[in-house]
């Protein structure tokens, strides 16, 4: 690669997500040559990936190539590479295709599954936070559901029939909420020889409501929603162990299962390079200040899921969600312009426009700021929200018909065993 400096200052981006995307996107008129970088070559729409797990939606529409999103941006180039570390005192990003120079640096990496330092759960326990995960973890589940049609043995049939979704946030609730939805209408239709009597559906959440970031009125409706759809929840409760059979509570309690899906926590995916100093514990998030530009340096940034501004109001750094990461994107374009030409930037202030959640057909929980409405025309928001946030016409026209098929027949072509997952492996098995 040829890293000689040009005329213009280099902004180099390490992630494809929803910050690095708005801050490309915002930089297109700006006086600097961006560069970005990211182990994909395509941009995912996390918030839709519970619904590729499930099968109710194809893998390839909510994934979308950053070269396309960029075609008509001269300024913008890309490059598939697996950044190894980072180098402040040579301003170089380390590699797998070579060292690369910048002058500004702004790490997007995002977040990763947080097992809170248990190896044994995250050696059996499925996670779900990209695009090969989810596709895993849809081939692990209907794996167990073919297997579970033929075997004579009732104590492992019973194993594979039994799901357990850990964590009661948005994805929790939501890939729950998909789970009993898909045994109440269509377990049966699909597979013959197994009744929703034979599949269980649990979901365990540490603190004492699910949603605990929404109101208390979005919770209780999401509890009964799930309730109504056999979904068993066990509050105020941790999962203590999972040797891929056996899942122990901390109240005593042993659920017998082969599928335990983890949606339980994540914690910032730092490069390395960035000293302890730097790193909030727990979270593993870059701690930064209110420009997004991590303490110590001049000309390193970041936002979205890996950054963390430290404040009262937000003592932890602001929520993991998609529209923190974009309004960051959006004002450190704003403040990179600012600070090439010498001027004052302006702090970063989160303004939120309210959460959504679903919980199956007709089902879903909004607050929008003072406004709080739960049912059908919830729904209806959470669907037209999340299409329109879909990077690409295709990919808005693709879920939005998907969607309505699967609405009317009540059932989803898209269960599909593409790729056989081994989980004492962790990996995908050739055909034979």
């Amino acid at each position: 690669m040829d890293q000689q400096k040009n005329s213009k200052p280099r902004v180099v981006i390490i992630g494809g997500g929803f910050a690095g995307l708005q801050l490309a996107k915002h930089l297109k008129n700006a006086p600097v040559d961006i560069l970005m970088l990211d182990k994909h070559n395509y941009h995912t729409f996390q918030p839709l990936l519970y619904q590729v797990a499930i099968g109710a939606i194809p893998a390839d529409s909510i994934v979308f190539p950053i070269r396309r999103i960029f075609t008509y941006q001269d300024n913008f180039s890309f490059n598939m590479a697996y950044v190894e570390k980072i180098d402040p005192g040579n301003n170089t990003v380390t590699t797998n295709i070579g060292e690369i120079h910048y002058d500004y640096l702004v790490i997007a990496t995002g977040s990763n599954t947080n097992f809170f330092g248990n190896s044994e759960i995250e050696n059996y326990a499925m996670p779900m936070k990209n695009m090969p995960e989810a596709l895993n973890l849809r081939g692990l589940m209907l794996q167990h559901l073919e297997k579970a049609l033929i075997i004579t043995d009732k104590a492992e049939k019973d194993a594979l029939m039994t799901f357990v979704v850990v964590g009661g946030g948005p994805t929790g609730v939501e890939l729950s909420g998909a789970l009993g939805e898909m045994r109440k209408m269509i377990l049966m239709k699909d597979y013959h020889g197994l009744s929703k009597q034979d599949m269980k559906v649990y979901l365990i959440e540490g603190k004492d409501r699910l949603l605990a970031a929404m109101s208390e009125g979005a919770s209780r409706k999401a509890k009964q929603f799930l309730a109504e759809n056999d979904v068993m929840i066990y509050n105020g409760v941790h999962v203590e162990s999972y040797d891929g059979l056996d899942l122990k509570i901390n109240d005593g309690m042993l659920i017998k299962t082969r599928n335990v899906f983890w949606a339980a926590g994540v914690m910032g995916e730092a490069p390395q390079g960035m000293t302890d100093a730097m790193i909030v514990k727990g979270s593993r998030r870059i701690q930064t200040d209110e420009i997004n530009r991590v303490k110590g340096y001049q000309n390193i940034f970041a936002i979205g899921d890996v950054s963390a501004i430290l404040s009262d109001e937000f003592p932890n750094g602001h929520p993991g969600v998609a529209p923190v990461a974009i309004q960051q994107g959006a004002q450190l374009a704003k403040n990179l312009v600012h600070l090439i030409k010498g001027e004052p930037p302006e702090p970063f202030k989160y303004h939120d426009k309210g959460t959504l959640a679903t919980i199956g057909r007709n089902k879903a929980v909004a607050d929008l700021g003072k406004l709080h409405f739960q049912g059908f025309f919830a729904w209806l928001l959470w669907g037209l929200v999340h299409i329109m946030s879909l990077a690409g016409f295709s990919n808005k026209v693709s879920v939005f018909l998907t969607w309505a098929i699967n609405y009317f027949i009540k059932n989803s072509d898209n269960r599909l065993i593409i790729r056989s997952f081994n989980r004492q492996t962790r990996t995908v098995e050739p055909e034979k």
